[in-house]
């Protein structure tokens, strides 16, 4: 099956429209001029446990202007069935994540969300729980991660130093 077109996907990652779990929009200022590693994640999963290196890596590089954005995500296993408030509590009570969580999203298929949209372009499908995308301050993505690299792998250090590097564009 053919990957949507996404000849109308935004140019860039803060004029992409994003809801958090609660319901409310991620303001674009809380990611504008900033690296963003979005990751889709799921509670049942083999690779749940990285929330604990994804919560690190969220407060560690803060400071450096990377924000960490969670995305769940149902389409693999059924391994995110819960709802938005179940999600939440256990991201924050198992994990202590205080990084932004968005609203369950499709990331495959017909029904895949104008965030993946942007995230995935032309490429391949998102092919399990917990991949990882880095997208640069100027809003652009700068590389893609399968599930087993880790939130401490150096690749992908090395990747969000690019991604802070980028200068952002003008509005």
């Amino acid at each position: 099956m053919a990957a949507p077109s996404t000849s109308a996907a935004p140019a860039r990652l803060d004029r992409v429209p994003l809801v958090q779990l609660d319901g409310t929009p991620l303001p674009a200022d809380n990611i504008k001029g900033k690296a963003v590693l979005v990751v889709n994640v799921a509670s049942y999963c083999g690779y749940t446990g990285q929330y604990d290196a994804l919560q690190a890596l969220s407060q560690s590089r803060a400071s450096d202007g990377l924000v960490v954005v969670g995305v769940p995500c149902n389409q693999f296993g059924g391994q995110e069935p819960g709802t938005q408030a179940e999600i939440a509590s256990f991201c924050k009570d198992r994990f202590g994540v205080t990084f932004p969580l968005l609203e369950k999203q499709s990331v495959n298929g017909p029904d895949r969300s104008p965030l993946y949209q942007f995230l995935v372009g032309d490429g391949s499908d998102v092919r399990w729980n917990f991949e990882k995308f880095v997208v640069g301050r100027d809003g652009k993505v700068v590389e893609r991660f399968g599930s087993g690299t880790t939130p401490d792998a150096p690749e992908l250090a090395r990747a969000i130093d690019t991604a802070l590097a980028r200068l952002p564009d003008a509005p």
